[in-house]
């Protein structure tokens, strides 16, 4: 293989998602699609279109056993990412799988440590994190233009399908958790996750849910997903100590505004100030310009598939490796303890995801 040559790839799961991911390697130089895998046959075939290059099969052992095929693309329910990602790296062939990584940490973990064993490229298909959107907001956090972040607020509502095998937290949260993860310096490492749910439509699963998490410094972050709003809202507030971006994925002509406005502490001698005056004193507000950056126009999925690419064509970490991919597990998981701990802080280890309660 050059740096010349595309690279091989079968896409597992024709249904929601593997579609989306066939169009995109598809059009991608950097890749020739060779194959889509689905148990439904019938369907594989409509996906590729009737195409005489492109391989239909129901069998993942043929395809695995191509010498062709240097990746694979699982798009299927993430109870099955396990069997399937570990049998495609035992046969040698880097992995993208859909989020969520995997429906348990300890299925997460192995995973990874297994990409690790066979020294194999294992990314998470975290779409958001290659938006134009999301690219601008982790250049800005990291080149220090919102200074010390401060809280992160993030809603992500809508009038959805009840989901019938997850609750509201697996199915929008790993969209925000994964931008939280991606654009934070270190991942997304909370000191703690408390959640809050509500089934009010008896569905025996949380449709409406809150998710509070304390980050290093003081800093707080939270996240409110629902699938019962009659709007629709996607929207991110990430304030910081010297300027506040707000992200508003439902508004085309300005999806990124950044606020020089906020709150500041002044230092002040005891001696200067009066002691009743001391706590008005000390608080100033800054009220300055607002400003909306300029954004590329792409498809993300396009620099998703790009980005996989290249981090097998280096030998590098992806930038939404299967790591990133476990941390967002790891807070999903805490969820759930502690929404049956009814709201109680549930640790999250950093490394080694054990969960314990906060006493």
């Amino acid at each position: 293989m050059t740096a010349q040559t595309p690279l091989g790839v079968a896409v597992v799961g024709a249904g929601y998602w593997g579609p989306n991911l066939v169009r995109n390697f598809r059009n991608a130089p950097v890749w020739t699609l060779v194959a889509v895998v689905d148990l439904d046959l019938a369907r594989a075939r409509e996906v590729i279109g009737g195409s005489t290059e492109v391989l239909a099969t129901s069998d993942l052992d043929e395809v695995l056993a191509r010498e062709d095929v240097d990746a694979v693309a699982i798009a299927t329910p993430a109870g099955t990412h396990r069997q399937l990602v570990e049998r495609a790296l035992r046969a040698g062939k880097h992995v993208l799988v859909e989020k969520p990584l995997a429906d348990d940490v300890a299925s997460g973990r192995s995973m990874v440590e297994t990409a690790r064993a066979n020294d194999l490229v294992l990314m998470a298909d975290h779409t958001y994190c290659y938006t134009p959107a999301v690219q601008k907001i982790r250049e800005l956090v990291e080149d220090g233009s919102l200074g010390e972040i401060l809280f992160i607020d993030s809603v992500r509502i809508n009038l959805g399908l009840v989901q019938p095998d997850v609750d509201v937290f697996w199915d929008l949260a790993p969209h925000d958790l994964s931008i939280l993860d991606f654009v934070l310096p270190g991942g997304l490492r909370p000191t703690g996750v408390a959640a809050h749910g509500a089934d009010p439509l008896r569905a025996g699963k949380a449709c409406v849910g809150y998710l509070s998490l304390p980050l290093e410094g003081g800093a707080m972050a939270h996240v409110h997903v629902n699938w019962l709003s009659p709007t629709k809202i996607r929207q991110m507030v990430i304030g910081g100590s010297r300027r506040t971006l707000v992200w508003d994925d439902l508004n085309p002509q300005q999806r990124l505004s950044v606020f020089d406005r906020g709150v500041d502490l002044v230092q002040q001698s005891v001696d200067q100030i009066e002691r009743a005056d001391r706590a008005a004193a000390t608080i100033s507000y800054r009220l300055g310009d607002t400003w909306a950056p300029a954004l590329p126009e792409y498809e993300a999925l396009s620099r998703m598939v790009g980005e996989f690419a290249g981090a097998i064509r280096e030998g590098r970490t992806p930038r939404t490796d299967g790591a990133s991919g476990l941390r967002v597990l790891s807070v999903l998981e805490a969820a759930q303890t502690s929404l049956r701990a009814r709201g109680a802080l549930v640790e999250v280890a950093a490394e080694t995801p054990t969960l314990e309660l906060i006493r």
